[in-house]
C-alpha cells in the first residue's frame, strides 16, 4: 500500500572504498526520501503548533461547549464542561452548569462522578472510545510515537482536507497502527487527522476523523479551539473552547476518583 519508509535519512560517513565526494553524488533510494519529506512536514507542523512550548507542555485546562450528533444532526443544545488534561494520561471531564457530573480517565482506567457515587467505565461503549482517541491523537502522535523505534513515515502528496490544500503524511509505529494528518501547506498547522481500527466483534473496519479549526495562541501554543469528530464519514461530535490555559500545576489528586466523590460531596 506505501513505500517501505525509514527514520534513517542518510549516512553521515561515506561506505567504505568511496570519497565524501561521491557518496554526496549518490542518489537518496526512494523509501529514504519519502521518509525524509514526511519528516520535514511534520517537523514543520510541530515548529509551527509551538516548537519546544508545544512539546513541553505538562497540562492543560479549558473550558468550553460540546455537542453530539445522530446521523449528521445534532441531537443536543450542547453541554457545557471544564476539562483537565495532564499529559499523557490523565483526563477530567466536568459537565453541565453545576458541573456536577464528573469523568474521570487515569491510566487505563475510567470513573463518573454523579450524586449517586461512583461507577466504573468499562467495555467497548463506556471506556474503549476513550481510550482509543487518546492513543491516536495528534498530541500522542507527535509527542510520543514520534520518539519511538521502528516508527515509519510516509509521505503521500497534496490533497485537500478540511477545505485546505494540505500535505498527507501517514505515522505508522511499531505495531502497523497508522495515522494520517494532513498539514496546511501555508499555516503549517494540522488541519485534519484521520485512522482506522477493526471492531473485534463484527470484524468491520471503522474511521474516525479529527477536524483542527479557530486556531489561537495561548502561552506560545497553537492551540485549536474548535474540533470537529467524524465517525465513519459522518459528524458525531463538536466542541468550541472558550478558553485555554496550560502549565497550571494541576495536583495528580484532581485524577482521583475517591478525591472527587469526597470532594463533590462536600
Amino acid at each position: 500500500m506505501f513505500v517501505l519508509a525509514v527514520l534513517c535519512l542518510a549516512q553521515e560517513n561515506p561506505p567504505a572504498g568511496t570519497s565524501g565526494s561521491s557518496s554526496s553524488q549518490q542518489t537518496i533510494p526512494v523509501d529514504q526520501a519519502n521518509a525524509a519529506k514526511a519528516k520535514a512536514v511534520l517537523d514543520q507542523a510541530i515548529k509551527a503548533l509551538g516548537g519546544d512550548a508545544y512539546l513541553n507542555w505538562k497540562d492543560m485546562a479549558a473550558e468550553g461547549r460540546a455537542y453530539t450528533f445522530h446521523h449528521g444532526e445534532a441531537n443536543s443544545v450542547g453541554t457545557q464542561f471544564w476539562r483537565f488534561r495532564k499529559f499523557p494520561d490523565k483526563d477530567r471531564v466536568e459537565l453541565t452548569k453545576k458541573r456536577d457530573v464528573i469523568q474521570i480517565y487515569n491510566g487505563d482506567k475510567g470513573y463518573e462522578i454523579t450524586y449517586k457515587g461512583i461507577r466504573n467505565l468499562e467495555g467497548k461503549d463506556d471506556l474503549e472510545p476513550y481510550l482509543r482517541r487518546r492513543h491516536f491523537s495528534l498530541d500522542m502522535v507527535l509527542r510520543t510515537w514520534l520518539n519511538q523505534p521502528g516508527v515509519a513515515l510516509f509521505y503521500e502528496g497534496q490533497t485537500v482536507a478540511a477545505q485546505k490544500q494540505a500535505d498527507q503524511v501517514t505515522v505508522m509505529n511499531n505495531k502497523n497502527e497508522a495515522v494520517t494528518i494532513y498539514v496546511d501547506i501555508n499555516s503549517r498547522l494540522p488541519v485534519a487527522k484521520k485512522y482506522s481500527w477493526r471492531d473485534p466483534q463484527d470484524k468491520e473496519r471503522n474511521v474516525e476523523e479529527e477536524i483542527f479549526d479557530n486556531y489561537r495562541q495561548v502561552q506560545n501554543i497553537m492551540t485549536p479551539f474548535d474540533i470537529t469528530r467524524l465517525y465513519n464519514g459522518e459528524m458525531w461530535a463538536q466542541s468550541f473552547l472558550t478558553s485555554a490555559k496550560y502549565d497550571q500545576n494541576l495536583a495528580d489528586a484532581l485524577f482521583d476518583p475517591q478525591a472527587a466523590n469526597s470532594s463533590k460531596k462536600k
